[in-house]
């Protein structure tokens, strides 16, 4: 029978701490990745808004968007969509949500006419409260 002596001896117990460096490292990982991706997550699709002094809207439920870029191309939430299509896609929409707010962000170069195109589109689709979206003026 063999008489060696074994590794743990009766004098010494494993130790029952738990090593956090590998922790630290996963998690400042991760909280760099957030940090890099978060500016990513921004709603819509990038407009110069125009600025004015109006106070900020509150709102407890996700608005319909509808994105006018300065080229007069068009997208309802991040989506592109021919001006003709926009009625119908909105009644469908608003079948299923009636009181779901709608809001237009313009850009601000963008000519008036192709503005006033959609809101008269909004109109015949039955919509009748329209916000239209700017920045701060003191950006």
């Amino acid at each position: 029978m063999w008489a060696g002596s074994s590794k743990w001896d009766k004098d010494t117990e494993p130790m029952g701490e738990i090593n956090v460096t590998p922790l630290v490292d996963v998690m400042l990982v991760l909280l760099i990745i957030f940090m890099v991706t978060a500016p990513l997550l921004t709603q819509g699709v990038n407009v110069d808004l125009p600025d004015t002094k109006a106070p900020p809207m509150q709102q407890n439920v996700e608005p319909l968007v509808i994105t006018i870029q300065r080229d007069g191309s068009i997208f309802l939430q991040k989506h592109a969509i021919e001006l003709e299509q926009l009625p119908e896609r909105l009644k469908a929409m608003r079948e299923q949500k009636p009181e779901l707010p709608v809001f237009i962000r313009g850009d601000a170069k963008t000519p008036y006419e192709n503005v006033a195109r959609v809101m008269g589109l909004l109109e015949s689709a039955g919509v009748r409260k329209v916000g239209l979206v700017t920045e701060p003026a003191n950006r």
